[in-house]
This record gives structure tokens, C-alpha cells and sequence, in this order.
């Protein structure tokens, strides 16, 4: 092969291999970028999951608790009433002692 072909080819070669990292660059960024987006996600989500019965029973249940005279301990006095609750409840203070 004559020089000027394998200048030629060499030239070739890295406009190729230039293009290939710019499009490798661009598929990083874009999973970069979701992985930023679906980590965010997964944060709210889990927050809401544990401050939504939290904010349920504060902003919701309580006030009607307090206007029926009611309280915490009796809500959960009722609720060692039902049958399954009361062995479950039983199990846990067992447990924690």
C-alpha cells in the first residue's frame, strides 16, 4: 500500500471512531440522566408511602378524634378489641420486653 492510502485509512479510522464516542457520550448521558430521574422517583415515592398515613391521620382523623372526645389510647383500645389485633398486639409487647 502506497503512504497516502494508509493516511487516508488512519484518517477514516478516527472520523469513524470520532463519531462512535460522541454517540457513546450521548447514550451515557441519556442513562445518566434517567438513573438521576428513577432515583428521585423511588425517593418520593417511598416518602410518600411512609408520611402518607401520617399526614392521613393528623390532618384527617384527628380532628374528628378531638370533636368526638375520643383519643388516641381509645382509638387503639378499640382496636385491641378485634380479635386479631389483640394477639398480634400481645405478641408484640412480649417481644419487646
Amino acid at each position: 500500500m502506497p503512504p497516502e492510502n494508509d493516511h487516508a485509512e488512519m484518517k477514516r479510522l478516527m472520523e469513524q471512531n470520532t463519531a462512535l464516542l460522541k454517540e457513546n457520550n450521548e447514550l451515557l448521558n441519556k442513562i445518566h440522566r434517567n438513573a438521576l430521574i428513577a432515583f428521585w422517583v423511588r425517593i418520593v415515592w417511598y416518602a410518600a408511602l411512609i408520611g402518607l398515613p401520617f399526614a392521613l391521620y393528623f390532618y384527617l382523623l384527628e380532628p374528628y378524634f378531638t370533636a368526638m372526645g375520643s383519643s388516641y389510647d381509645t382509638f387503639i383500645q378499640g382496636l385491641n378489641e378485634l380479635p386479631g389485633f389483640r394477639g398480634i398486639d400481645q405478641l408484640m409487647q412480649k417481644y419487646n420486653q
